[in-house]
């Protein structure tokens, strides 16, 4: 699995939205972090978007990023857990 810092991680439930979460967080040799939001009715199967988190940088390197995260569960539910970890109560 690559190198991942989280920077800030946050989730939120409620009966109307589901599971609705976000990780910001900063990958290995990559000048820009990231942010990913995340969304799930039941908290099983998500959908999910990633954003460059302050500007825009080079846009190849967010597909890699994009690719490997729909590659690698194991790094899919890294992420998911860390949002999942701040979830109020």
């Amino acid at each position: 699995m690559i190198n991942i810092k989280v920077l800030d991680a946050a989730m939120t439930y409620s009966k109307e939205d589901g599971y609705v979460g976000k990780v910001q967080f900063g990958v290995e040799d990559h000048v820009n972090e990231y942010e990913i939001t995340l969304h799930s009715k039941r908290g099983t199967e998500w959908g999910y978007g990633l954003f460059f988190l302050h500007e825009s940088g080079k846009e190849e390197q967010l597909t890699a990023l994009e690719d490997l995260i729909e590659e690698d569960d194991e790094l899919f539910d890294f992420l998911v857990d860390a949002a999942k970890e701040k979830l109020e109560k």
